[in-house]
């Protein structure tokens, strides 16, 4: 620890830049030595989130709401009741019964990380079903090379238990809180362009899934789908959004355990474009940390090497580790000073020494599970692949938490996430990188939650999978706690977004994004009518949908929600300045680089009264 520490300062010394001011600089310096302390000395104790459902009495009157407290429109999502199946034959006589009745049911995970509304049903009267209770292993066959496991396993279970038997999951996401039905339902990735992909879906062999039955099927049916046997089913199925029904089980086919190797390096970004379109060809676990403001590139160089390899590593990533409050509420409220005095200048300085010290410690890469002693850190693919150590904790009172917890005064985010296929990202970096000549400064803000994070995914048979071989842009960046509050250069990100999602016709992730990115999503999906069809066919009252599915399923209604102020939250796009913060001086205007795009942007020197339309 006192090894890395020392780095950290070292880098810090010298990597931040005068321009952006010395006090802000030693702010910054001080508060992230504290951060980077307790998170290093911290690593086992944190206080784990909280059950994402909560009930008036016992479990009626329920709501539930995501791991971060607020779905992006802000609404509340509520039940009459909740149940929680702990087998098969209880989630059959769950199902049946709410069928029977004709009650809308939607599925809750443990953690519920999807930012999106998929866990809310419609009304007050509907169901939950939550798999928090359904984490067990029902199968391991090292010979076969087979697991399966119940949906509310964690990806963090799956992990170690396919290790248990010399087996490993390929590609996975870096995050480890996700459960199986989630990954199924959102169509969670990893990053590489090898093998059949990095999403979890497509090394899945067969799902058992309970859906809505006749009066003659009991009212419910158990299906088990395959690519052998029910192939329109099963490629319906790998992505469901949850409107299939309830995943019971999941077998997937693994690999034999091997080790990777793995190396940063920070290097500019004049050739970024370029070489985003073929690192991924060179490297299997290849991703990207870009920082735009900087002009820097992390490029992560990961491999696989033979499992005899000598190595040990463990990654454990910093920003997924528990933190102190205290730390947490210090930084957020720094950040929220700065949104209020525009303190563009503070931005880049915290982001740069943020990004200097994840840097330094090598994200959390650890030579040995203890210390970072140089490149390569290698390591088993269950030591490598995710991560998530906040969760795996005991209570300590709320000292200790997971940054995003919302109980404390911690992270407050949107994010931003899209796949552009890689024909075209040389293009759409091209045209960030035309923003940022506009305003260096512009995505400082995206850099103060650790940049850009760029993966690979391929085209997948999953009917709501992605499409092509493309990168996977994923943007963080602050959220006001007042959703009417415009943020600091918030018309660059807007306009990054409407250029992704509409002049390269970018997918957007199903479980992150804000409203906009899914107003006529489906279109986008070219087996979008066989998907369609399964569902028509495996819930035909619509049972287990929801306003929001249909939405944005393209069934009824639009996601969009016009109101004063709802540019600034993503739950519209503006089409005048009201939809923006015409008293703050935010108006509604085309984009500096994309024409078509039409953001909120500060005016200085408006009359706030004025009201322009586009």
């Amino acid at each position: 620890i006192r090894n890395t520490i020392e780095k950290t300062t070292s880098l810090m010394s010298f990597t931040s830049s005068p321009s952006y001011g010395s006090q802000n600089v030693a702010f910054w310096r001080t508060l992230l030595l504290l951060h980077c302390i307790s998170t290093l000395v911290l690593i086992t104790i944190s206080t784990p989130p909280e059950d994402p459902v909560k009930c008036a009495s016992g479990n009626t009157n329920c709501t539930v709401t995501n791991s971060y407290g607020t779905f992006p429109d802000r609404s509340t999502c509520g039940a009459a009741n909740v149940a929680y199946p702990t087998t098969e034959a209880e989630l059959v006589s769950i199902v049946a019964a709410a069928t029977k009745a004709g009650r809308k049911m939607r599925v809750t995970t443990r953690y519920s990380h999807s930012i999106t509304k998929l866990a809310c049903t419609d009304g007050n009267e509907g169901l939950f079903i939550s798999t928090k209770f359904l984490n067990h292993t029902v199968q391991a066959d090292a010979e076969a090379m087979t697991l399966t496991v119940e949906s509310g396993v964690t990806l963090r279970q799956l992990i170690a238990e396919a290790a248990k038997v010399g087996l490993a999951l390929p590609y996975a996401p870096y995050w480890w809180g996700l459960t199986v039905g989630g990954m199924m339902g959102t169509g969670a990735h990893g990053s590489s362009l090898w093998g059949n992909g990095s999403a979890v879906h497509d090394y899945v062999t067969e799902i058992k899934m309970v859906s809505p039955g006749s009066s003659n099927e009991g009212f419910a049916k158990v299906r088990v789908l395959s690519e052998a046997t029910t192939p329109n089913e099963f490629n319906a199925a790998k992505v469901s959004l949850g409107v299939l029904g309830v995943i019971s089980q999941v077998t997937f086919k693994l690999q034999p355990m091997f080790k990777r190797s793995v190396r940063y390096v920070m290097r500019n970004d004049s050739d970024f474009g370029d070489q985003a379109v073929t690192f991924g060809k060179k490297h299997e676990f290849a991703d990207f940390i870009w920082l735009p403001s900087q002009g820097k590139v992390v490029y992560r160089m990961d491999d696989r090497v033979p499992v005899n390899t000598s190595g040990n590593g463990l990654f454990d990533f910093l920003p997924f580790r528990s933190q102190l409050s205290v730390a947490l509420a210090i930084i957020r409220s720094s950040e929220e000073t700065q949104e209020t005095f525009r303190d563009a200048n503070g931005k880049c300085a915290g982001a740069t020494l943020i990004s200097s010290t994840l840097f330094a410690t090598a994200f959390g890469l650890t030579s040995n599970g203890i210390i970072f002693t140089g490149y390569p850190v290698i390591g088993s693919q269950n030591r490598m692949m995710s991560s998530g150590s906040c969760l795996d904790s005991l209570q300590d009172g709320l000292i200790t938490a997971c940054p995003w917890d919302s109980r404390i005064r911690s992270e407050f985010f949107h994010q931003t996430t899209f796949s552009v296929s890689l024909t075209q990202v040389k293009s759409f970096i091209d045209d960030i990188k035309s923003l940022i000549k506009i305003e260096r400064k512009s995505l400082c803000g995206l850099e103060l939650y650790n940049g850009i994070l760029m993966r690979y995914v391929t085209s997948s048979p999953a009917y709501l999978g992605k499409e092509t071989e493309a990168l996977d842009f994923d943007l963080t960046y602050y959220r006001a706690k007042n959703p009417l509050t415009p943020r600091l250069y918030q018309d660059f990100i807007e306009e990054i977004e409407q250029i992704a999602l509409f002049k390269y016709n970018a997918l957007p992730h199903w479980g992150k994004n804000r409203n906009l990115a899914f107003d006529g999503v489906i279109e986008k999906y070219k087996n979008a009518p066989a998907f369609l069809k399964v569902k028509e066919f495996y819930d035909p009252t619509g049972l287990f949908s929801s306003e929001w599915t249909d939405q944005i399923l393209g069934i009824k209604g639009n996601v969009t929600i016009v109101k004063d102020g709802c540019a600034l939250e993503g739950i519209c796009i503006c089409s005048k300045d009201a939809h923006c913060a015409p008293t703050n001086g935010y108006m509604c205007r085309p984009g500096k680089v994309y024409k078509e795009a039409r953001v909120c942007t500060r005016v200085s020197g408006i009359n706030v009264i004025q009201s322009v339309s586009y």
